[in-house]
């Protein structure tokens, strides 16, 4: 694995994120592909802020088995969901922001529509203000197979772009390399922020 330059970006991904504030405690679970049948996710129980490749245990994705016998993120189903369903993906990005988790719940609709903002273009393929990006919100569920099911049931009809938000939860984004994942989540973040202070002023 020491070789692998996106795991070393995954690692540098993941201290960011902690000095961020957007994985408190020991929320949140990140994941890396390594080929068409195999990925890496984060352990359950580890501050995502000081991870090490330690940290990261192999999974295959078809089935979320762990040939170590060790215990992944409890959320894995929805990492290799989303390995299956997207082949271009080669990392995922889950968060736990106080952004991403309010506006999930004051949003109640089955989906976060963002429009009007110039740092939509953080987004690969968003070339302008004016459209509109939609980010999906599946409410929460402790039992993630369920969860997992109503994700795939969704995307048989409507493609996942980026990310989505899970209701009272955080959000999960991705991209083809780490970079572009991060590049994502730091958009999206910055978008929520606007939109969730838009809101706020509008209200007043």
């Amino acid at each position: 694995m020491t070789e692998n330059p996106q795991l070393h970006a995954l690692l540098a991904a993941c201290r960011w994120i902690g000095e961020k504030g957007w994985c408190p405690a020991t929320g949140g679970n990140m994941s890396l592909r390594l080929d068409d049948k195999h990925c890496l996710v984060t352990e359950s129980g580890k501050d995502k802020g000081s991870l090490t490749e330690q940290d990261l245990l192999l999974v295959e994705t078809a089935t979320s088995y762990v040939p170590s016998g060790r215990t992944p993120s409890a959320e894995t189903g929805l990492h290799t969901l989303i390995y299956r369903l997207y082949p271009q993906i080669g990392a995922i990005l889950h968060t736990h922001s106080v952004n991403a988790t309010v506006l999930s719940r004051v949003e109640k609709s089955e989906a976060l529509v963002l429009q009007g903002y110039e740092m939509q273009k953080s987004l690969s393929g968003q070339k302008s203000h004016l459209d509109c990006v939609n980010i999906a919100i599946f409410d929460n569920d402790q039992d993630i197979p369920a969860l997992a099911a109503r994700v795939a049931t969704f995307a048989e009809t409507t493609p996942l772009q980026y990310g989505f938000l899970v209701r009272g939860h955080g959000l999960y984004c991705w991209g083809r390399q780490v970079a572009e994942a991060r590049r994502h989540l730091e958009g999206l973040e910055f978008l929520f922020q606007c939109e969730l202070q838009r809101r706020l002023l509008e209200a007043k």
